[in-house]
């Protein structure tokens, strides 16, 4: 009772009050069940220390999303996928193939890494990845890491990592399609094959998405247009190895995605963007010796965006390329010690002549994981010498404790940092050149409980940043050449909250659930940061009986404001959707997914639509 109270209004009614009465009974839920010996195959984490990790001893805490899982969701976008997800918040200007934004624990869209099959993507002028431009159909795997992790990962991995995998061959031939049908007159059609062969893995898969969409705007937003706003995406991604000798391997991955999607900015033309969404990643894997494995890996990304509006093309161009050295030593049977050397070059190319610029990145890291009986530790330090900024170092400190077979608990602090994106510095009328970087510091304390029936997690943790960099509608300094706003540091931010996460097995039943309770406070001026609430999560429950899986779930968000200053108020909103699979026959299953049943009128963003009820279904074929 406490805890609704202090929680303000109920904007996402009775759905928001059973997931705090979850949250509540956390603790003593996971004490009536802290003997339970159920065992369950150990989980992989890859993303949180580079390298193989059984996911029951990795420090941070994350998230793992299978392809079981995305594939039974029945979800049609990454984004979607992810606002499932605890801790995490999104934004959409509109429908699925407009510009989105996904929020780590309160950070922004800029303050998280994204990765796919290790290769860096992301845009260096408005900084973030390109949400939009990655489509779910190419993805098997996510891995979603949280907290500060520059020491692995350099700049901008403030509020975390989101690394996603595509699909990599093993075993006999296996050809999959799948295909689809949804509102908006939205389709989906795609294929693949994998397998492995004498040493040989291979992985190829396309796909084609489209849809005619909804109205990006609503009336009243600047440059609203009735006309639909829908989208085509046409995507490709491929793995392919040998294994050259035992523990020698080399490799090529690629992804490759080009979107052509609608937009409004104007009443009277009919705004488009085309984006592509390109990795391409070589790389060799050598065990040196018993207790050395190398790896090299040689990257490049791109993200492009040509839009055309009333008033002519523009040209956003981002290349990152990247050449890796990771080498990891076992250390008493048990430790490993990880030595990292990396070089980044950021390059863009615009129709905006002042963003046409390079920077490049040096990096040096050293890591080391301790275990010893029910005690785990790690420490990592990294510089990465900037040739815009100058050198900056980060570092973290982390352990951990089994108190049970099933109970953990860890503590962890660590540093990171944000260099500005060439939009902050060098934007006519936006950027300041003398803009800093951003510089975060960390620390946090969980408790995790797995017994292989059910798992529990909470999380408390407290991210100070100073020298924030903001957008502001009103300039506080040199208005007068800065009519439309800019981006400048403030003196400190605090991203503060509880994360709690759920999930138990009832017969046929799973319950899952997330609360997220958070204060993202601009602490110079002491308001809300923009677009993220104070509370959020998510309720589902699913059933498998026989050869029929399904489900409902809720998604809900308190309050938030569109603004730094805290004037434009967007209003809590519930989302209720209804999914299900059906395995017709052997390596056949039927998928449906209705979203926003109660047809929600609802805003991520102001004077921006987002879909009403909507309903997607279709058939997959895929060897298991």
């Amino acid at each position: 009772m406490i805890l609704s109270a202090s929680l303000g209004r109920p904007a996402a009614g009775k759905p928001l009050a059973m997931a705090l009465a979850i949250g509540a009974a956390f603790s003593a839920s996971v004490m009536s069940v802290a003997f339970a010996q159920e065992k369950k195959l150990e989980s992989v984490v890859v993303t949180a220390n580079r390298t193989p990790q059984i996911a029951t001893e990795v420090l941070n805490d994350n998230v793992v999303i299978t392809s079981e899982e995305i594939a039974k969701s029945g979800r049609t976008s990454l984004v979607e996928l992810l606002q499932r997800q605890r801790g995490i918040e999104i934004t959409r200007t509109g429908g699925p193939g407009t510009n989105s934004s996904v929020f780590l624990r309160g950070t922004d869209n800029k303050q998280n890494v994204v990765l796919v099959d290790g290769v860096r993507v992301g845009s260096a002028t408005s900084g973030g990845a390109n949400w939009a431009g990655i489509p779910l159909s190419q993805i098997d795997r996510v891995e979603i890491v949280y907290g500060p992790l520059s020491t692995m990962y350099g700049a901008d991995a403030v509020g975390g990592v989101i690394q996603i995998f595509t699909k990599k061959g093993d075993g006999p031939l296996a050809p999959t399609v799948s295909a689809g049908i949804g509102t908006y007159q939205t389709y989906n059609l795609e294929a693949g094959v994998s397998g492995s062969s004498n040493g040989f893995r291979y992985a190829l898969r396309a796909a084609h998405d489209e849809s005619e969409g909804f109205s990006a705007t609503r009336r009243g937003a600047t440059g609203f247009n009735a006309d639909r706003d829908g989208y085509d995406n046409d995507s490709a991604s491929g793995q392919f190895s040998l294994e050259l000798a035992k523990g020698h391997e080399i490799g090529v991955n690629f992804l490759h995605s080009d979107l052509k999607s609608q937009f409004d900015n104007s009443a009277t033309f009919d705004d488009r963007i085309k984006q592509k969404v390109s990795t391409i990643g070589a790389y060799t894997k050598n065990q040196i010796l018993p207790n050395w494995n190398s790896q090299v890996l040689v990257s490049q990304s791109q993200d492009k965006a040509v839009t055309d509006t009333r008033t002519g093309r523009t040209l956003f161009d981002t290349t990152q390329q990247q050449i890796s050295w990771q080498n990891s030593f076992t250390v008493a049977a048990t430790d490993v010690l990880q030595l990292i050397a990396e070089h980044r070059r950021e390059e863009v190319d615009s129709t905006t002549s002042a963003l046409n610029r390079s920077r490049t990145t040096n990096s040096l890291a050293a890591a080391y994981q301790l275990k010893r009986g029910d005690h785990l530790a790690a420490a990592s330090l990294r510089n990465d010498d900037n040739s815009q900024f100058g050198s900056r170092t980060t570092g973290s400190l982390s352990y951990g404790y089994r108190l049970s077979s099933a109970l953990r608990a860890s503590a962890s602090v660590g540093t990171s940092y944000r260099a500005p994106t060439f939009n902050d510095l060098y934007f006519p009328g936006f950027g300041f050149a003398n803009n800093r970087p951003e510089k975060g510091r960390n620390a946090e304390a969980g408790l995790y409980y797995e017994d292989g029936k059910s798992t529990y997690s909470a999380v408390y943790y407290r991210n100070r940043l100073t020298d924030l960099l903001v957008n502001a509608p009103v300039c506080p300094v040199e208005q007068a050449t800065h009519p439309f706003g800019c981006a400048y540091n403030v003196n400190e931010a605090l991203i503060s909250g509880l994360t709690l996460g759920a999930s138990t097995a009832l017969g046929d039943y799973r319950l899952r659930a997330t609360l997220d309770l958070q204060d993202p406070k601009d602490e110079t001026t002491g308001r809300q940061l923009a677009r993220r609430a104070k509370r959020h999560g998510t309720l589902s429950l699913d059933r498998t009986a026989g050869k029929l899986t399904g489900g409902g779930e809720v998604i809900f968000s308190g309050d938030r404001f569109d603004d730094t200053n805290n004037r434009n108020r967007l209003g809590g909103y519930g989302i209720f959707n209804l999914y299900a699979n059906y395995d017709v026959a052997p390596n056949w299953s039927l998928f449906a997914r209705w979203n926003n049943v109660l047809d929600k009128d609802y805003e991520l963003a102001r004077n921006y639509n987002n879909a009403g009820s909507n309903l997607f279904v279709g058939v997959r074929y895929g060897i298991r």
